[in-house]
Order: structure tokens, then C-alpha cells, then sequence
């Protein structure tokens, strides 16, 4: 991994703290903490751990075009995945998981890649969505939010019908992007190019299939409607149930997460509090309170998945330097 991609997100994540903690009394955000009842923390992780296990099995149906898997053999895999994300820059976790899932089952990297891709897509529009139902609880919106939440959700879209071309089309879609790569690239790097691209192809296959599309969009918000339940649990601890609810959550969830595709230091550090505390204080919450909250639902989204990945990690028999394997692998497809 290259280290200038490592210290660029340290800088951005910094900058996004220096904003979100600026002016702060962190001694009132400690007291707060000190407060807070953390056995509601014990259902918040449980119910997370759920909705890992709903993604293993939407990465099933994105995976059927290739090879038919069950949620225990995935749900291993996703959670190292999610480790990699938050220890290491760059979503390398998404490499990550790509890489065990050949070495166990000899499934393409370029393939499940593209369904992480297709994840990805689908995630951010269900969090779109979500933004969009809260946004009307939060007083004097400004203009340029919603401006910003639509032009998202129009390229969300856009990337949808992309891959729908790729599945309903896929000859064409080869013949297309073979063209292009011939105009475009050097001779020695075409065919690579036109595996991933046969790859991605392949990926796109499950949005032909109306019982597995169905089953990947019930499952995406069925995920997110879960992880909102784990944001509820934590929202107890801090007896903050008294000025919010459900639906704000969402918005909070929705808001927080499409501002982790800013470029930060593993973990999401920055991009995510800073969304998270801005999101909070709009809809009224105090902003020491909203800080503490904010702090304590990050550190039990980061910590306990990551320490379950570590322990399938050494399970699975990797080590660090397979990192560096996995980026060579996926660059060869």
C-alpha cells in the first residue's frame, strides 16, 4: 500500500476532527461519557452482528452467477473484510475479503469485486433514501443539502443503470468497452483490461434474475434498518430518546455513512464523527451530548467487528504481509 494514500487520509481526517471538536469543552464530552448506561451497548452489538450476517447473505445472492454460497461460509469473510476496512487505508478491507474468498472457494477477485462494487451502489442509495425521509425533521435545511443529496442520488442511480446495461446487455457491453479500451490503452494492458471488464460483466449478472434482485434489495434495506437499530440501542445509553426517534436516526445513519466515502484514515475516522455530530446538532441535540454519542457509537461499530476479524484472520491462517498478496492478486483479476 502505498503510504502517500495512508498519510493523505490522515491529513483529511484530522482537518474533519479539528472541525467537528473544534471549540469544544472535551471535559463536558468526558462527564458525558461518564453518564452514559453502557449495558445498552450489549443488544447494540448483538443486533450489528445480525445485520453482518444479512450482508453475508446478500453477498450470496451477488455471488450466485459464479457459485452458490451459504451465509457460514461468507459471514467469516465479510468480517474480515470489514477489519481490513478499519485498520487498514483505502477500503483495502474490500481487497481484503476479494482475496480470501478465491483462496477458499477459487472464486475471480475481478469478479466478486464487482459484486463489493454493486454493494456499495446499493448501500448508498438505501442511505440516500435514508437521508431523504429524515431531512424534513431537521429546521432551516439550506438549500445546497438537498442539492447535494440529489445530485448523489442521481449518480447512485446512473451507476444502477450501468450495471443493469451490463446484465441485460453484456455482449454489447464487452463489445463497447473492448472498443474503447483499443482506443484508449496500450497494447500490452488489454487484456487485462478486458478481464476485468468481462469480470465485472459477470458480477452484473444477478440483476437479471427478478427473485435475486428482489432478494439484494429487501436484504440492502433490511441491513440498514437493522445497523438503525443498533444507532437506537446507543441512543438508550445516552437518554437521548427524549428528542429523538427512529426516523432521525436514519438520518443520522444515512448522513454519517455517505460521508465515509471521503478519502480518511482507516477506521473512517473524522469523515464519520463529523457527519455524525453535524447530523445530531441539526436536529437538536446539544453538542456536547452529540459528541459523546457520536464518539461512543463509532467505537462500537469499529472495535467489535474488527476484533472478530482479527480472530477469523488468524483462524483463516493469514498474516499482515498477505495484504500485499492481495493487492497483487487483484490486480491480475
Amino acid at each position: 500500500m502505498r503510504r502517500w494514500v495512508f498519510w493523505i487520509g490522515v491529513v483529511i481526517s484530522a482537518a474533519l476532527l479539528v472541525v467537528a471538536l473544534g471549540g469544544l469543552n472535551l471535559g463536558e464530552v468526558w462527564l458525558d461519557l461518564q453518564q452514559a448506561n453502557l449495558i445498552w451497548l450489549v443488544p447494540g452489538v448483538s443486533v450489528y452482528f445480525v445485520s453482518v450476517a444479512v450482508r453475508a447473505w446478500r453477498w450470496g445472492y451477488l455471488l450466485n452467477p459464479a457459485q452458490h454460497l451459504s451465509v457460514r461460509q461468507l459471514y467469516s469473510v465479510v468480517v474480515i473484510g470489514y477489519m481490513g476496512n478499519n485498520i487498514y487505508p483505502a477500503r483495502i478491507g474490500e481487497l481484503l475479503r476479494a482475496y480470501v474468498l478465491r483462496r477458499r472457494h477459487d472464486v475471480p477477485m475481478a469478479f466478486s469485486l464487482s459484486t463489493v462494487f454493486l454493494e456499495r451502489i446499493v448501500d448508498g442509495l438505501v442511505m440516500a433514501a435514508f437521508v431523504l425521509i429524515g431531512l424534513p425533521r431537521v429546521p432551516n435545511l439550506p438549500a445546497q443539502v438537498l442539492n447535494v443529496v440529489a445530485l448523489l442520488t442521481v449518480l447512485l442511480v446512473a451507476a444502477i443503470g450501468v450495471f443493469f446495461g451490463l446484465a441485460l446487455a453484456p455482449r454489447a457491453a464487452e463489445r463497447l468497452a473492448g472498443a474503447m479500451i483499443n482506443i484508449l490503452t496500450p497494447r500490452r494492458l488489454r487484456p487485462r483490461l478486458m478481464m476485468f471488464v468481462s469480470r465485472f460483466v459477470q458480477g452484473a449478472q444477478a440483476l437479471r434474475r427478478p427473485t435475486d434482485l428482489l432478494a439484494i434489495l429487501v436484504s440492502t434495506i433490511l441491513i440498514w434498518l437493522i445497523e438503525t437499530l443498533k444507532y437506537w440501542f446507543v441512543m438508550r445509553a445516552f437518554g437521548l430518546e427524549v428528542r429523538l426517534d427512529y426516523i432521525d436516526l436514519m438520518l443520522v445513519n444515512g448522513a454519517a455513512n455517505l460521508f465515509t466515502v471521503i478519502p480518511a484514515a482507516p477506521g473512517f475516522v473524522g469523515t464519520f464523527d463529523l457527519a455524525g455530530i453535524g447530523t445530531l446538532t441539526a436536529l437538536g441535540v446539544e453538542r456536547v451530548a452529540a459528541t459523546a454519542y457520536t464518539l461512543v457509537l463509532h467505537a462500537v461499530l469499529w472495535l467489535p467487528v474488527t476484533a472478530l476479524g482479527a480472530f477469523f484472520m488468524l483462524r483463516e491462517g493469514l498474516r499482515w504481509a498477505d495484504l500485499r498478496q492481495a493487492e497483487v492478486a487483484g490486480a491480475k483479476g
